[in-house]
């Protein structure tokens, strides 16, 4: 029996294995109670259990049976689905690799052609190096004849001129730089000359331009006075019931009163500086007094006309007499007395008029030439600056005029005009006044312009004419407006001094800022020294 249950547990399987030892473990526990309990019931049955007991091993068997059958075919349909799918992907693997070798046989013929191509230019190259090599071995046998035969045409040359190559070349690129030089300071001649015939014109239209562009914060500077208001509540009485009082103030004093929203402050704005102080006064006077009204106005008006017109005959009257003149026109003491409320550049005009007498005449006492002279043209040389803002023309040619009005000298009407280079100088001391007036407006401090400021731009002045080749000394002069260059003469030829200075002028135009214009002087000049012993 056990053989039997091996045979059907490797035949059946597990379950059937089971099946069959529960049904056996059953028949035994059974046939045991019944051998126990009831022995002789078991006799009498025993032939019905074994009737049993052969139907349910018969069952088993079938259904051990089917389990196989079943099992196997479950089996066969795995095996056979397994080896589908691995068909399936050894084909699919089989057509990826078969895509890949064509790749890389695509790729293997690619590189084959671009070797070969490779190969086929670098013989062409290594071709082209041995045809060069070639050349130049030929160039090179061709330059060395060509050196022997210029060799030996240099040492003909050599003895022939008596000269050595160097000195040849030398002689020819100094032939050549003069002829150039020269040719070309003629050009700038020419061009200068065309400049001056055509450039007039073209001058006007420039400084027209520039003052029409520049004119607006000059004059905003120069044309205005500020007075002082001890409240804004002032400024309602001044400007009066619908403004008469401003009114009234404007028309008698020809300046107008700006009143706007600046604190404890009016401006009298107009071109008049005499108008301007006028009307500063007047302003003051009627605040100190409290009492606002046109009638009032008018009246204060011209009492500090009178005033003024009295401050300015004792400022004419005083500088005469500081400068120990006597014998001018009392107009012209009165006109020269109206400078005391001129300014040029923050410097009054007055004080610089007496200024420049005395230093005139202390160069004209120097050099033993006429003082008074000196002195007389030297105060009256900026003369016409006092009505220059109610009579057309310039302050040179205004001052010209009111000399000749005034039975002044020729002498003296000519250091007024010549004082700014316009004309001339027919005297000795008409280029003294022109020198006292430069030397009076550069004295650091006198006009505005800082000292620092001042150094620096002469310093940088005269850093950029040195920088230059062949200049020997340099000198700023006349506040910077004017610098004087001497030239070595063996460096620098006559030809070249015009172009020096030129190019001089252009470096100055682009690296430093100036007001006006500079004076480019070159000097070169040739001394022979010798002593008697």
């Amino acid at each position: 029996m056990v053989d039997m249950l091996c045979f059907l547990f490797l035949q059946n399987g597990v379950d059937v294995w089971l099946t069959v030892v529960l049904a056996v473990v059953g028949l035994l526990v059974g046939g045991l109670i019944g051998f126990f309990i009831k022995h002789f019931i078991v006799k009498n049955k025993i032939g019905n259990a074994n009737n049993v007991a052969q139907t349910i091993i018969e069952e088993a068997n079938l259904e051990a049976k089917t389990l196989k059958k079943e099992a196997i075919i479950e089996a066969k349909e795995e095996v056979l689905k397994l080896k589908t799918e691995s068909e399936r992907e050894i084909k699919e693997r089989r057509n990826e690799i078969q895509k890949q070798e064509v790749r890389l046989i695509q790729k293997e013929e690619n590189l084959d052609k671009k070797e070969a191509s490779a190969e086929k230019k670098q013989e062409a190259l290594e071709q082209q190096q041995k045809n060069l090599k070639a050349q130049q071995e030929q160039l090179n046998k061709r330059q060395a004849e060509l050196d022997k035969a210029n060799d030996k045409v240099v040492e003909e040359l050599e003895k022939v001129s008596l000269m050595s190559k160097e000195e040849a070349k030398q002689l020819l690129i100094d032939s050549i730089t003069a002829d150039a030089r020269k040719d070309a300071a003629n050009i700038v001649r020419e061009i200068e000359n065309d400049a001056k015939e055509n450039g007039e014109k073209k001058a006007r239209e420039i400084i027209s331009t520039v003052i029409q562009r520049c004119a607006a914060d000059q004059v905003s500077e120069m044309t205005v006075t500020t007075i002082p208001l001890p409240n804004d509540d002032m400024k309602g009485r001044i400007i009066g019931r619908e403004g008469r009082n401003i009114r009234a103030l404007e028309n008698a004093t020809g300046i107008d009163i700006i009143i706007d929203d600046t604190p404890e402050v009016v401006i009298a704005s107009g071109f008049d500086p005499v108008r301007r102080h006028i009307a500063s006064k007047a302003i003051e006077k009627l605040i100190t007094d409290g009492r606002i009204h046109p009638a009032r106005i008018e009246e204060t008006v011209e009492k500090v006309k009178k005033e003024v017109e009295q401050t300015i005959k004792e400022a004419g009257e005083a500088a005469v007499y500081d400068v120990g003149l006597f014998g001018i026109h009392p107009e012209l003491v009165k006109t020269l007395g109206r400078l005391k409320f001129r300014t040029s550049y923050g410097q009054n005009v007055l004080n610089h008029s007496i200024e420049v007498a005395h230093i005139a005449g202390m160069m004209a006492a120097e050099l033993g030439v006429d003082v008074t002279l000196a002195k007389r043209a030297g105060l009256l040389h900026d003369i016409g600056k006092a009505v220059d803002h109610e009579v057309e023309g310039t302050h040179i040619e205004i001052g010209a005029d009111l000399a000749k009005k005034y039975k002044e000298s020729k002498d003296v009407v000519n250091a007024i005009m010549a004082h700014h280079g316009d004309v001339e100088p027919t005297t000795v001391e008409a280029v003294l006044v022109a020198a006292a007036d430069a030397i009076s407006g550069a004295r650091p401090g006198a006009r505005r312009e800082t000292i620092e400021a001042y150094v620096k731009r002469l310093e940088k002045l005269e850093e950029i004419c040195n920088s230059f080749n062949g200049v020997s000394k340099t000198y700023a002069v006349q506040a910077g407006r004017e610098i004087r260059v001497i030239v070595k003469p063996e460096v620098v030829n006559d030809a070249s001094t015009l172009l020096l200075a030129k190019d001089i002028a252009r470096k100055i135009e682009s690296e430093m800022e100036y007001p006006g214009q500079i004076k480019v002087n070159v000097i070169r000049e040739t001394r022979s020294v010798e002593f008697a012993k």
